[in-house]
C-alpha cells in the first residue's frame, strides 16, 4: 500500500535570507522569535532535463518531461547523479543550519532510553523480550523459561546487521517445541525477505533458506513444516503461500494457495490456540480468511466464508467456535460467533455483539472466558469488556479523555489478563495489563522521556471544524500550557493522513515536545478518508470523494487560524506517503495557507502509477483511488494528482524526502513531482529534495539514525518560523 507517513507546508521563506524577503507579519513578530542565520540560497537549484513523454488514454494526451526518471533496477548513473546533486543542494542550502540540525537530532536521540527492554511476553513455555543497551541501532532478541533464568540470546540484530547500509529482522516465528526458531532479514529496504531457519539448542542455521518472501513465517504443529508467503519480484505483492518441509529445497516447495486476483494482499497468521493457521486475503472493500489445519498441514486450505463484493470479516478461534468482526449487514460491524463446524454459513451464525449505527468496531480480543472490543462513537475511543460467562459488560477506565490504545501481545488463551499498548498526546506510551474481572491495572512499563518530563505542564483537546460542506471534522490538539495563548500568536504544525480508512489516533510522540516546548500547537486532522468517525468517514474520502480529503486539511487549518489557535503565517502541514498526496495536492489547492510543507515518500503521481500494474502495489488500489483504464475514474484521479495539476504560480516553501528503494512509493514519483515543481513555480520559496540512498519507505533502520531526517525537517521548519533552537 501507497501507506503511511508524513509532511509538513508553509508559505514565504521567513527572514533567514535578508529582510527584503521578510514575511508579512515580520514586524509583529516578538523579537525574540527572530533568527538571524542566513541559508545559501544563492547556490542554483538542480535542473533537470527534459525528454518529452506522450502518454493517451480517454481522449487525452499528457506529456511527462521527467518520465525518464524511473529506473526499477536503481543503477542509471544519471538518475543516481541527479540524486546526488540534489542531496547536494540540500547540504549547501542548509550549511548554515549545520549547527542547528545535530543540536535537534541530540534532542531527540536523548529521548530515547539507550538500555531498554520490553516487557516480557509469556508464549509457550518462554518469556520473550527485546533488549536494546548503549549506542546499539538494533535489539537483540531474547527469551529464558522463568522470569528470574538468565536469557538465551535469539538474534542480535546489531551483530547481524553488520556489513549492510540498511538491516531489517521482518519476523520471527518459534517452533511448537520450542527448539527451531524461523526469521526472516531485509537487507534492502525493498521489503522483500529472505527465511532462515536455527536450532535454538545448538545455535546453528540448518541449510534451509527461503527466498523472496514477505517475511512472514508461521511452524505448522509437527515441528517440520513451516508456511510463507512468496512476493511477485516485480509488482511485490505477497501471493503464493508454499508450504516447506525442513531439509528440503526451496524449490520442492509445495504451492499451498495463489492468489489470482492482483487487487488482493495475502498474508499468514495464528490462531491463539495454534490449532489454525489463518491465510488472509484483504482487498480495500472485501477481506476474508482460509484456514489449514495446523496438526495436518499437508490438509489443503478451505475458505472459512466465501468472499464477496463489500463484504468483510475477520476471524478468532475459541475454544467452542470462531468469534468474527464483520460487516455483513452491519455498516460499522458487528461481532458474531460461528460454529466451528458451520463456519461457511452464516445462517448458523449467531449475534454476540449487534450493530448499532453510531458504534464503529474496530478490533476484538479473545480470552477463554473474556471477549474485548475496541470501539469508537463519535470518534472517541473506549475498550468494551465482555465477560462470557456472567454476559455482563465493563468500559475499561482510562485517564486521558482523548487517546490512542491498542491490543499488544496477547498471544495466551487461558488467561483474564489482557495486556494494551496505551498513549495520548501527553501520556507517553504505556504498557498496562488489565484485569478483566475487576478491571484493576498495572502500568508495566512507561516509556520514559526525560528526566525532567512533566506530562502536566501540556494539555490536549479535541475541537471541531467545520468543512465547506457543513460536515464537522475533529481536531486532536496539543500544547504546552505556559507556551499558548489563544490569539493567534502560536505557529501551528498541522498532521493527517486521510487514506486506506487507518485512523490516526492522539498519541504520543516524543519528538513533537521538540516543536510544542518551543511554543508551537501539534494539531491531528482527523479528515475523511480515515475511519475516526466510523466506516461511512473512510467511504467520504475515497474514489469519487477523495478531494473531501484535502479540502477538509485546508478547513481544518481555516478553521484552527479562525479560533486564534494559530498565526496565520506561521501555518506548516506534515504528511507522508499517501498523505504525501494530501501534501501534493494541498499545496495545489491553497499554496498560500502554509509557510512550509515537508511531503515525505510522497504519493504524487497517481494517474501514471495507477496506470501501470507492473509498479508494486498499483493493482491492490484500484478500490481505493480507482482503476484508470475506466473513463470516469481516470479523470476524477487527473482532477487531483499533484503531479498533474502543477501550475505556474507561487508555492509555498517546501521539503520533499524519499527512500531510493522505497518499496511502496517508488523513489521516482517525488523526483519527477521536484522537477516539475522547479520549472514550473514562480516564487524564490525553498524547494529541498533529500533521498535516503540506502533507506527504503520505513526510512532509515536504526533507532537512532532515523532521527536525522526529523531533525533536518524540524531545523527547516523552526527556521521558517522564526523560533530560534
Amino acid at each position: 500500500m501507497k501507506y503511511l507517513w508524513i509532511a509538513i507546508a508553509a508559505g514565504s521563506l521567513l527572514s533567514g535570507c535578508s529582510l527584503e524577503n521578510k514575511p508579512e507579519n515580520f514586524e509583529k513578530m516578538p523579537k525574540n522569535t527572530i533568527t538571524k542565520t542566513v541559508l545559501n540560497t544563492e547556490t542554483p537549484a538542480p535542473v533537470a532535463k527534459k525528454v518529452p513523454h506522450k502518454m493517451e488514454a480517454h481522449g487525452v494526451t499528457r506529456t511527462d518531461d521527467y518520465y525518464w526518471m524511473r529506473d526499477d533496477s536503481r543503477t542509471d548513473d544519471a538518475i543516481l547523479a541527479h540524486l546526488a546533486l540534489e542531496n547536494n543542494y540540500v547540504e549547501t542550502v542548509l550549511a548554515p543550519l549545520k549547527d542547528t540540525r545535530e543540536a535537534l537530532f541530540e534532542e531527540l536521540v536523548s529521548r530515547i532510553e539507550k538500555d531498554d527492554s520490553t516487557v516480557p511476553v509469556l508464549d509457550n513455555g518462554y518469556w520473550y523480550y527485546t533488549s536494546y543497551s548503549g549506542e546499539n541501532e538494533y535489539p537483540v532478541y531474547l527469551r529464558k523459561p522463568t522470569l528470574d533464568a538468565n536469557p538465551q540470546v535469539l538474534l542480535d540484530a546489531n551483530i547481524m546487521s553488520k556489513g549492510h547500509d540498511y538491516f531489517s529482522i521482518g519476523s520471527y516465528a518459534v517452533s511448537e517445541n520450542n527448539a527451531l526458531m524461523a526469521y526472516s532479514e531485509d537487507t534492502l529496504s525493498r521489503r522483500i525477505y529472505t527465511i532462515y531457519v536455527k536450532n535454538l539448542k545448538s545455535d546453528e542455521k540448518l541449510d534451509d533458506v527461503l527466498e523472496g518472501t514477505s517475511g512472514n513465517v508461521v511452524w505448522a504443529n509437527d515441528n517440520t513444516h513451516l508456511f510463507y508467503v512468496k512476493k511477485d519480484p516485480q509488482t511485490l505483492l505477497g501471493y503464493q503461500v508454499y508450504r516447506h518441509e525442513l531439509g528440503t529445497p526451496q524449490s520442492d516447495d509445495v504451492l499451498v494457495y495463489e492468489e489470482s486476483d492482483p487487487t488482493f494482499y495475502t498474508y499468514i497468521s495464528k490462531s491463539k490456540d495454534d490449532s489454525v493457521i489463518y491465510i488472509h486475503h484483504q482487498n480495500t472493500d472485501k477481506t476474508g480468511v482460509s484456514i489449514v489445519d495446523a496438526n495436518n498441514p499437508t490438509s489443503p486450505a478451505k475458505i472459512f466464508l466465501p468472499l464477496k463484493n463489500g463484504q468483510e470479516y475477520s476471524v478468532a478461534k475459541a475454544e467452542d467456535g470462531y468469534y468474527v468482526l464483520t460487516n455483513i449487514d452491519a455498516k460499522n460491524f458487528r461481532v458474531m460467533k460461528a460454529p466451528l463446524d458451520a463456519t461457511g454459513d452464516v445462517s448458523k451464525w449467531e449475534d454476540v455483539i449487534a450493530h448499532r449505527p453510531n458504534v464503529f468496531l474496530q478490533n476484538i480480543e479473545v480470552m477463554k472466558n473474556h471477549l474485548v472490543v475496541k470501539e469508537k462513537e463519535n470518534g472517541m475511543l473506549r475498550m468494551v469488556v465482555h465477560n462470557l460467562t456472567t454476559n455482563e459488560e465493563k468500559v475499561i477506565p482510562t485517564q486521558d479523555p482523548i487517546y490512542g490504545a491498542y491490543f499488544y501481545a496477547n498471544p495466551e488463551m487461558d488467561t483474564s489478563t489482557l495486556r494494551i499498548h496505551y498513549s495520548s498526546l501527553t501520556t507517553p506510551a504505556s504498557i498496562v495489563d488489565i484485569n478483566l474481572d475487576t478491571l484493576d491495572s498495572e502500568v508495566m512499563k512507561q516509556t520514559r522521556v526525560s528526566e525532567t518530563f512533566d506530562s502536566s505542564i501540556y494539555k490536549s483537546e479535541r475541537v471541531s471544524i467545520e468543512a465547506r460542506d457543513g460536515t464537522e471534522i475533529p481536531v486532536s490538539l496539543v500544547y504546552r500550557k505556559d507556551k499558548f495563548k489563544k490569539d493567534g500568536t502560536n505557529p501551528l504544525y498541522q498532521y493527517a493522513y486521510g487514506s486506506y480508512g487507518a485512523t490516526i489516533d492522539p498519541t504520543f510522540r516524543s519528538s513533537w515536545l521538540s516543536l510544542v516546548d518551543r511554543g508551537f500547537v501539534v494539531a491531528i486532522a482527523h479528515i475523511r478518508g480515515g475511519q475516526m468517525l466510523g466506516r461511512q468517514w473512510y467511504e467520504e474520502g475515497k474514489m469519487h470523494r477523495k478531494i473531501n480529503t484535502f479540502t477538509d486539511f485546508i478547513d481544518v487549518t481555516k478553521g484552527l487560524i479562525a479560533s486564534q489557535y494559530a498565526d496565520k503565517n506561521r501555518v506548516f502541514a506534515m504528511g507522508g506517503s499517501a498523505g504525501g498526496l494530501l501534501m501534493g495536492a494541498v499545496v495545489n489547492m491553497a499554496p498560500e495557507l502554509y509557510r512550509g510543507v515537508s511531503a515525505h515518500v510522497p504519493f504524487v503521481d497517481v494517474v501514471t502509477t495507477m496506470s501501470d500494474a507492473s509498479i508494486p502495489l498499483t493493482t491492490g488500489e484500484y478500490s481505493e483511488w480507482g482503476n484508470p483504464a475506466n473513463k470516469d475514474e481516470f479523470e476524477y484521479m487527473l482532477s487531483y494528482s499533484p503531479y498533474d495539476q502543477v501550475e505556474k504560480k507561487d508555492y509555498p516553501n517546501m521539503l520533499v524526502t524519499t527512500g531510493l528503494h522505497d518499496s511502496q512509493v517508488q523513489y521516482f514519483e517525488p523526483m519527477k513531482w521536484v522537477a516539475k515543481l522547479r520549472e514550473y513555480k514562480t516564487d524564490d520559496n525553498l524547494l529541498l529534495f533529500k533521498t535516503d540512498m540506502e533507506a527504503g519507505h520505513g526510512g532509515a533502520s536504526g533507532r537512532f539514525k532515523r532521527f536525522e531526517s526529523t531533525a533536518l525537517e524540524y531545523a527547516f521548519v523552526l527556521h521558517l518560523a522564526g523560533v530560534p533552537l
